[in-house]
């Protein structure tokens, strides 16, 4: 099963500590889901960009968090 993953980052690409701790998640909905529900904390904890990945495989990003900037 594959299994979704963050890579939380600063603007630089530089990989950074989540605020959130993200759980494991087994859809690309769910991961999605959890991010709109955390992007604010994220953001506000230092991460200024995501990238999802399913299992090594990137799927998409940098998404920013910054919603001026979406």
């Amino acid at each position: 099963m594959a299994a979704w993953t963050w890579r939380f980052e600063k603007a630089d690409g530089a990989e950074v500590r989540p605020a959130v701790q993200p759980e494991d998640f087994t859809t690309q909905g769910d991961a999605e889901s959890w991010i709109g529900e955390h992007w604010k904390a994220l953001q506000e904890g230092g991460a200024d960009q995501v990238r999802l990945f399913e299992d090594s495989a990137e799927v998409y990003g940098p998404m920013s968090l910054h919603a001026d900037e979406a």
